[in-house]
């Protein structure tokens, strides 16, 4: 049974920084983590992705750039997202969700999904 758990949100102030991780297990197929966010009355979305099973490319939208990485431990099960100038959009819950299939960025493709965390950024 494949489990995806989450930790390291909370609240700080624009230009402001955390890191996320994700602790994933039960793993048996390819290994495709990505972190999607939600705010509150918008859609879900895709923010990083890192698909071990093409050689750990990276994959990330245009709104992040420059702003978040990602990362991967030596295991390929934990998956870390570091997100630096925090603005207040960047605010919602943060998911990380497995699966190869699909667009990278599309919630409607991942297999499994872990329960969120929160990120709120005041301005």
């Amino acid at each position: 049974q494949v489990q995806l758990v989450e930790s390291g949100g909370g609240s700080v102030q624009a230009g402001g920084s955390l890191r996320l991780s994700c602790v994933s297990s039960g793993i048996i197929s390819e290994i495709c983590l990505g972190w999607f966010r939600q705010a509150p009355g918008k859609e879900r979305e895709g923010v990083e992705a890192i698909y071990t099973a093409r050689g750990s490319q990276t994959y990330y939208a245009d709104s992040v750039k420059g702003r978040f990485a990602i990362s991967q431990d030596n295991d390929h099960n934990i998956v870390h997202l570091h997100m630096n100038n925090l603005k207040a959009e960047d605010t919602g819950t943060y998911y990380c969700a497995q699966g190869c299939a699909g667009k990278w960025y599309d919630p409607g493709t991942r297999d499994y999904w872990g329960q969120g965390t929160q990120v709120t950024v005041s301005s």
